[in-house]
């Protein structure tokens, strides 16, 4: 009888407990491949950096670097808007790609293109854990080197916050099927976008900040600018294009 209550209880106990978050999934075998020939993507945009003339004089060429977010920007036939039509703006973004990647793609993709500014906005997915758990001191020694490397080229840089996540769409439609507070929990975005506003008061960088401009007032991804609570749509990318605009100008002395 003993015996059977304490089984009971701990039954009890046990499905009360609170679930630990999903482990990150392994990326898929072909992925994995790329990955070990050429971790950085270098491959990506090479074809495309051949073509891309020095800049003229009094041309205010900028890049930006970043991940799906930046990579996204102005694709998919509206579907995420548009990407500073008529300005002289690069985007070297590239989908699931994490800080240590960008710094191993920062010369070809960046500095040897000659852009006067450079907007960098990384470090969702060191958080989401696409190539593992990174701890967000990783993050930011990352983040730190390609700053660096910016400015020892005499590359204006201005630092981009991360967006919010949230879980308004889940289960909904293409909407993701686990949370995106789960792989990315909004605390952690938190921190390291302080950690950004921080560094770039300290050295003199403008900070950008999407953030502020994307929340909502319970600390989530507005719904009605995001269609998987991760990426902005074309009402996100509205909203963030002037910030940028207003950035660059800043960093430009304009």
């Amino acid at each position: 009888m003993r015996l059977t209550l304490s089984l009971v209880l701990a039954a009890a106990a046990w499905a009360q407990a609170p679930v630990p978050p999903p482990l990150p999934t392994p990326p898929p075998v072909a992925q994995l491949a790329r990955m070990i020939n050429d971790y950085g993507n270098t491959f990506r945009y090479a074809a495309e950096n051949r073509t891309v003339q020095p800049p003229v004089p009094g041309e205010d060429r900028v890049v930006f670097m970043g991940d799906s977010i930046t990579d996204n920007w102005g694709r998919g036939n509206g579907q995420y808007g548009k990407f500073f039509p008529g300005k002289p703006y690069i985007n070297r973004g590239i989908s699931g790609q994490v800080t240590p990647q960008m710094l191993l793609r920062f010369y070809p993709d960046v500095i040897a293109l000659k852009p006067r500014v450079v907007v960098i906005l990384a470090g969702t997915n060191d958080i989401g854990g696409n190539i593992g758990p990174m701890t967000l001191e990783a993050t930011e020694g990352y983040l730190m080197a390609m700053s660096d490397l910016a400015r020892a080229n005499n590359i204006k840089v201005v630092m981009a916050s991360l967006t919010p996540v949230c879980d308004y769409h889940v289960g909904q439609g293409r909407g993701p099927q686990i949370p995106q507070t789960q792989s990315r929990p909004p605390e952690k975005i938190n921190a390291l976008n302080q950690w950004i506003k921080d560094y770039a008061a300290r050295n003199h960088l403008v900070y950008l900040d999407y953030f502020s401009a994307t929340v909502d007032d319970k600390g989530f991804f507005k719904a009605e600018i995001t269609n998987d609570g991760l990426h902005p749509n074309a009402a996100g990318y509205e909203i963030m294009a002037p910030l940028a605009e207003k950035a660059v100008a800043q960093a430009l002395g304009k």
